[in-house]
């Protein structure tokens, strides 16, 4: 697994980054971040506590794939750095990985102004 180590900035290396756009890069893997970064808008899913979370069983509804491929793309986000998942009971929560989502916006905003 990867351990992503993120300064006080949320800056990472060029290493993790390329990690996380080669997770990034399966379109069913971008459709399931996208979904959990989005509050699972296509299904209205979202907590009102602002940590917008989706069952394992509920993120490939609407999205085309196989519940035993959503399992192996979950494993990958994770393993990316990009999700953060929490067991409640029988059921498990995903959810993109706030730090994560800043750290992008980060490089982007930065990578625009050069």
């Amino acid at each position: 697994f990867i351990i992503l180590n993120m300064s006080k900035d949320r800056t990472l290396s060029n290493a993790q980054y390329a990690d996380i756009f080669k997770a990034l890069s399966n379109p069913h893997r971008l459709k399931i971040f996208m979904r959990l970064a989005g509050c699972g808008s296509d299904s209205g899913l979202c907590c009102a506590d602002d940590k917008v979370r989706e069952c394992v069983g509920d993120l490939g509804c609407n999205l085309g794939i196989a519940p035993s491929t959503v399992s192996h793309h979950l494993k990958e986000l994770y393993r990316a750095g990009l999700i953060r998942t929490q067991r409640q009971g029988q059921r498990i929560e995903c959810r993109a990985d706030p730090a994560i989502l800043d750290a992008l916006a980060q490089f982007f905003n930065t990578s625009v102004k050069k």
